[in-house]
């Protein structure tokens, strides 16, 4: 790694690790460029708050040129990159050629729904906010089409289908079966939501797999004391709109199934060849620089770096993301000053998930606990990540209105001006 002043470093992806190097990197004497396809950041722990109408979209989205105005080598371009040119340092934009001296791919990751395009075209996913917005859409909007829906249609819609009980798939089915249980009977008096089923699915024994035992059996615990029906060891085979199919031969009528089981890295064309790549993840060393080039490096999600402790990469998690691009910026900053970089090395804090209110599961190294004081270190730890202090109260606002009353009115429906109600 050499990094000369005056050089211009170039980062695709606002997610945590571009958000993370364009901060470490600030007022270095260095030009650096940030490249995304949305001109904010998204706070994605709490995207399934906004599909379950408890937050609006702008309680956890940042403008980028808001966040980083004070930043004097700074500059943002909104814009999609097609392809990269690594012999000439150059990308191929939405929005024009792109020159670099050094390139930092942290383009994060995308729904993986492994080759099966009937349930990718049919199907909800959730890794973005236009795509958890959408969810919240459809979700409100067939409540309202239920009222004049045929037998056939209300049974479609009284059943929602969450597929995969990690993280994302166990936050969700605990936010819409509280929904159920606390608002819904309140907005609809004329409407019996004993029907309606909240069922999550999973292909391993468990739900929450990566966590603890204590973890994994208190999160089911919980999904069962709200109502979630939970079936594990099953696999979909197939979605089409209006039927979910499962291995088992089982079929359920759903007008919504949402995706949350699995994911795959957002790879730009270009960067390297095929051997350099795997699992859709670039190759990199120790210190994230991509095999087979000299000036890109790849951080987070779509890195895949080798270690004594995760010989197959490491998860595909924030933490990850964060200390990656921390450490890559600290080396920058080293070889300007001509020191030696260092290698990285990740520290697992820990995990967490909530389940609903006074329901949460905490695994750290230290400690594993479940319940009340769980559902507090959730909150807290979730909340100081927020970056401003504007959008932390406004969140505690929500929390705190939300705790107290079993409500969020927050519940919005806003489509496209084409599309009518049923």
């Amino acid at each position: 790694m050499e990094i000369k002043p005056k050089d211009k470093i170039v980062i695709v992806g606002g997610g945590f690790a571009g958000m993370r190097l364009v901060k470490e990197l600030k007022n270095q004497p260095v030009s650096v460029t940030l490249i995304d396809k949305q001109n904010y950041h998204s706070f994605q722990p709490l995207f399934y708050q906004v599909a379950s109408a408890r937050l609006e979209p702008a309680s956890i989205s940042f403008p980028f040129r808001k966040v980083f105005q004070n930043y004097r080598n700074f500059e943002f371009r909104m814009a999609e990159v097609k392809s990269a040119d690594v012999k000439n340092n150059l990308l191929m934009t939405s929005n024009g050629i792109v020159h670099y001296d050094h390139l930092i791919v942290s383009t994060g990751c995308t729904t993986n729904f492994f080759g099966n395009e009937e349930i990718r075209k049919n199907s909800l996913a959730m890794k973005t906010m236009q795509e958890a917005i959408e969810i919240r859409n459809r979700i409100l909007l067939d409540f309202e089409t239920y009222l004049t829906a045929s037998f056939e249609e209300q049974e479609e819609l009284m059943n929602i289908v969450i597929v995969g009980a990690g993280a994302t798939g166990v936050e969700l089915a605990g936010a819409f079966a509280e929904l159920k249980n606390d608002i819904l009977p309140k907005d609809y008096p004329n409407v019996d939501f004993s029907g309606l089923k909240i069922i999550l699915l999973e292909g391993s024994p468990f739900t929450l797999g990566v966590m603890s035992d204590e973890s994994k059996k208190m999160s089911r615990k919980y999904l069962e004391d709200l109502g979630v029906e939970i079936k594990t060891g099953v696999i979909l085979n197939s979605y089409d709109g209006k039927t979910a199919k499962l291995n088992t031969g089982e079929t359920i009528p759903c007008r919504n199934l949402i995706w949350s089981a699995g994911v795959t890295g957002n790879i730009i064309e270009g960067i390297a060849g095929k051997e350099n790549i795997v699992r859709n993840r670039y190759i990199v060393d120790r210190f994230n620089l991509v095999k087979g080039t000299k000036n890109v490096y790849a951080v987070g999600d779509v890195a895949s770096m080798t270690t004594e402790l995760y010989p197959n990469g490491h998860p595909q998690v924030a933490n990850v993301a964060i200390t990656q691009a921390k450490n890559l910026a600290e080396n920058m900053k080293k070889s300007l000053q001509g020191k030696k970089p260092a290698e990285y090395e990740y520290k697992n804090k820990g995990s967490m998930a909530t389940i609903g209110k006074h329901k949460a599961v905490v695994d750290l190294n230290f400690w594993k606990f479940q319940g009340f004081f769980a559902w507090l270190i959730w909150m807290f730890l979730h909340l100081m990540l927020i970056l401003s202090v504007r959008n932390k109260l406004i969140i505690f606002i929500n929390w705190a209105w939300s705790y107290f009353t079993k409500d969020t009115s927050l519940r919005l429906i806003i489509n496209p001006e084409e599309e009518d109600i049923g």
